[in-house]
């Protein structure tokens, strides 16, 4: 992999930043009916603690990572993502190349991620409306503004999926740009360079998460 994603550039990790702070889940199960407006007051909900959590000064790296760890398994389907980015190749692997495969994708997503909450500036992300595409996804149109800059607003889309009345986000465009496709066009070409297998993406996975640490 000679060059970075655009998964791990850093207008996304801003866009997570405001992301993570600011999703709550929302309490109850909500009806078919209410998933739009659902929807919608999951991105909007922007809790104090989760932004005490990941913000705050005075904790060690590795309290941060563990935070921000529990914050993306609450609020992203991570397991699904991960999977969708290797596509048929999951199918084929072993379950112990799996389960490895999940840790290392999450680790990643860790260590890239985690500390630059400390340096939150402010980024307000504001919601325009939304686009309810069936009975379980939901496309919620937003724009992230950073503070005191003038930098043009960023237009960002979020994909929304509830079951049993839980709330996940499973993609995020940017200005058109969908987070888990490149991400995919990235993984795949990589494994097709590589003879069709995934053990070559473990290990450069694992060089990533060194290299971040």
């Amino acid at each position: 992999m000679a060059r970075r994603s655009n998964f791990f550039s850093p207008w996304l990790a801003s866009i997570l930043i405001v992301a993570l702070i600011s999703f709550g889940s929302l309490p109850g199960t909500a009806r078919a009916d209410e998933f739009g407006d659902g929807a919608m007051n999951f991105i909007k909900g922007v809790t104090e603690d989760a932004i005490t959590m990941l913000t705050v000064k005075d904790i060690t790296k590795a309290e941060r990572a563990d935070r921000f760890r529990t914050l993306m398994h609450k609020n992203f389907a991570l397991k699904g993502i991960a999977k969708f980015v290797i596509g048929r190749h999951w199918r084929k692997a072993s379950d112990e190349v799996k389960s490895e495969y999940l840790k290392l994708f999450e680790d990643l997503m860790v260590v890239i991620y985690a500390e630059r909450f400390e340096k939150y500036s402010g980024e307000k992300l504001l919601v325009k409306r939304v686009e309810v595409r069936n009975k379980k996804d939901a496309l919620v149109y937003t724009t992230m503004v950073k503070a005191n800059d003038g930098a043009k607003p960023l237009k960002v889309n979020w994909r929304v999926r509830q079951k049993n009345g839980v709330y996940t986000i499973i993609d995020v465009m940017v200005e058109g740009i969908s987070m888990i496709m490149t991400q995919k066009s990235e993984f795949s070409s990589f494994i097709k360079s590589n003879g069709g297998e995934l053990n070559p993406l473990l290990v450069e996975l694992k060089k990533r998460i060194k290299d971040n640490y």
